[in-house]
């Protein structure tokens, strides 16, 4: 009894206590001067089809002016303008609660992207000879290494550029500068873009490397470790900020209405077809393809290469995940829901084409469908539906087994299926999000804009990558030789085998 007379007691304190702050709100009111030219709104900033439109501006008064009504400011010396930006703040304030957990989820994110640099190297390693081991990880370790501070130096700003050197095409890239508090409230990106500067710019730095690991599968166990070096460089450093600029920096594609959510084309397609062309420069393993038929060369472990199909799919949570780019609860959460789908019609698919095919079940091609899938959605996670989800993922997933099969049949040796998985099903994922059945009502894509969009990036990274690799070749080399090939390229390059 006398518990709930003192708990009684308690709640009525405290009910006075917020009665009081209540009572004196208008105190608060005067945390700003809405006639301050720092709280001016001009419709201009309010127009999303007008130049000086900007939504960050625009947010960061709208949650001043949205703070001073809600203790109790005079309404009515508000514009018209100043309400709007409040009430416009208000309701994507709703889609991504608060600033903070935005940039807490960007960065998780980022963390399971970079999770996927081991899924990769762990996939290849385990899909590739032993004797090439060491080769395989220490080129994935140059390449999260790289390119995180190429993207540094020169690539964000390029790809995200304030100006264009050639509009909508090309732009001079810049060194990220500046302490903790740039970039650091909502003036960055609104709630639409509801990180801080240095968030975005670490889970876009995650995603630059990875075009260049799926070149590294394609090449694996022939290629020349300083030769793959500096053309990775070269294809992260400079090639990937131009094309990404294209869409996601508002160039060109982005302006003919190209749809691309979290880089079926802009990243996938793209590793894919630099992969192509890099495998045709380089030509295939010694001993695949003989006068009597393809000579199989069998995985080394492929234990191995299951733990790196599922970290894959792991990382593919924040590669989609993040890609939202705030903590929109709804959109996150449906995002998850279609690229696990995706995932799993592309692995299922995969299964039972391929054991039509080939006779029996295949593990390794079951786990190609998987990715396969994955890169099938990321186009469309945002506006795929769910059953188009499943079908693009399972489209996606029996593609991926008549593309290796075909990769073969016209020898073109990819140890990983790197070029079927990421360039075929990228184009397939890109054009999925054109097909009014798989989408949701009122996705616009254009089936016309998604196939210009798409063979323009794959086209862009084919021929940089052909070029760039012939020069190399000619200058010093792109394949070891037929005795390192043979020993391995563990000693031949490194000098230490990766089992002892």
């Amino acid at each position: 009894m006398r518990k709930n007379t003192i708990h009684t007691i308690k709640l009525a304190l405290l009910m006075t206590l917020i009665a009081f702050i209540g009572g004196t709100s208008t105190i608060h009111a005067d945390i700003i001067d809405p006639a301050s030219e720092d709280y001016q709104v001009t419709t201009e900033m309010l127009d999303s089809e007008h130049d000086d439109y900007d939504e960050g501006a625009v947010d960061l008064v709208g949650k001043s002016i949205y703070k001073y009504m809600q203790f109790g400011g005079d309404a009515s010396a508000l514009s018209a303008e100043q309400k709007a930006a409040a009430e416009g703040y208000y309701d994507r304030y709703e889609d991504a609660p608060f600033f903070g957990l935005s940039t807490l989820w960007i960065l998780l994110c980022a963390f399971l992207v970079f999770i996927m640099h081991l899924g990769f190297s762990c996939i290849e390693s385990g899909l590739c000879q032993r004797k090439n081991t060491v080769n395989i990880l220490f080129k994935n370790v140059f390449i999260i290494c790289a390119g995180l501070v190429l993207y540094a130096v020169w690539g964000f700003n390029a790809m995200y550029p304030g100006d264009w050197s050639i509009d909508g095409i090309f732009a001079l890239g810049s060194s990220i500068s500046g302490g903790p508090a740039d970039n650091s409230d909502l003036s960055y990106g609104g709630t639409g873009l509801c990180q801080t500067g240095w968030a975005d710019f670490i889970f876009q730095a995650m995603f630059a490397a990875t075009a260049a690991t799926i070149v590294s599968g394609a090449v694996a166990e022939r290629v020349k470790l300083k030769s793959f070096m500096i053309f990775a460089v070269l294809l992260v450093g400079f090639a990937y900020p131009i094309t990404g600029g294209w869409k996601w920096g508002g160039g060109f594609l982005a302006e003919m209405g190209f749809a691309d959510f979290a880089g079926s084309s802009v990243v996938h397609a793209f590793g894919g077809f630099a992969a192509l062309a890099c495998v045709l420069v380089l030509g295939a393993r010694k001993g695949k393809y003989t006068k009597d038929g393809i000579k199989p060369i069998l995985p080394s472990n492929m234990p191995l290469a299951t733990i790196g199909a599922f970290l894959l799919w792991f990382g593919w949570f924040g590669f989609n995940g993040g890609s939202v780019l705030s903590a929109n609860p709804g959109a996150i959460s449906y995002v998850i829901v279609t690229t696990s789908l995706g995932a799993a019609c592309g692995g299922l698919a995969c299964m039972f084409v391929s054991w039509a095919i080939l006779k029996k079940p295949d593990l390794s091609m079951s786990l190609n469908g998987i990715l396969a899938g994955l890169v099938g959605v990321t186009a469309g996670a945002d506006v795929l539906t769910l059953s188009g989800a499943s079908i693009a993922g399972a489209i996606a997933g029996g593609l991926v087994v008549i593309s290796v099969l075909f990769m073969d049949k016209i020898k073109i040796d990819d140890p990983v299926g790197a070029i079927s998985v990421h360039g075929v099903c990228g184009i397939w994922g890109t054009l999925a999000v054109g097909l009014p059945f798989l989408t949701q009502d009122g996705t616009e894509a254009s089936f016309g804009v998604q196939l210009i969009g798409t063979l323009a990036i794959g086209a862009f990274a084919f021929v940089f990558s052909f070029a760039v690799f012939s020069i190399i070749k000619l200058v010093m080399g792109v394949r070891v030789d037929e005795a390192e090939e043979s020993e391995g390229l563990d000693v031949a390059e490194h000098g230490a085998p990766a089992y002892n």
